[in-house]
């Protein structure tokens, strides 16, 4: 999961190099399949940061 939170901010950095510059809409968020369940996030660009909004462990 953290080499995937990794990619994730290198995505956001490599489309929005200025964040606090930014004044479009955010980029959508999306689900992360990982062993064991999901994870959902949202990328905000203007405060630099990628929420992590919702995490679901599935103990099958």
């Amino acid at each position: 999961m953290e080499r995937k939170a990794e990619e994730l901010v290198r995505a956001a950095e490599a489309l929005h190099v200025h964040g606090q510059a930014h004044n479009a809409v955010d980029p959508k968020g999306g689900d992360v399949i990982v062993p064991g369940g999901m994870f959902t996030y949202q990328v905000v660009v203007r405060s630099e940061r990628i929420y992590i909004v919702q995490i679901t462990y599935l103990d099958f």
